[in-house]
């Protein structure tokens, strides 16, 4: 499911607008990055946790030349679904 599947998925339940829906996911999702952006995480009750976490920097390897690389530690958005959600997959 793609954006705007979800966005016409999200307006024909709530009976609202497409505009309106599409509205609402930015919302959602500027709110979360900005939480995570600032060190924090999101809880939705029965879905899941949005967080952040940190990867170590490593040493790689180039596929094409096998040549060593040296991989930058970085931080990463992670998400664990709640026991809910689990359930019900």
């Amino acid at each position: 499911m793609n954006k705007a599947e979800l966005v016409a998925k999200i307006a024909d339940d709530a009976g609202i607008s497409k505009t309106q829906a599409n509205a609402a996911i930015d919302a959602f999702t500027e709110a979360v990055t900005k939480t995570l952006k600032g060190g924090g995480k999101v809880t939705l009750v029965g879905f899941g946790t949005f967080s952040v976490s940190k990867r170590a920097a490593r040493t790689g390897r180039n596929p094409q030349t096998g040549a060593t690389i040296k991989i930058k530690a970085k931080k990463v958005a992670k998400f664990k679904a709640g026991k809910e959600l689990s359930a019900k997959l």
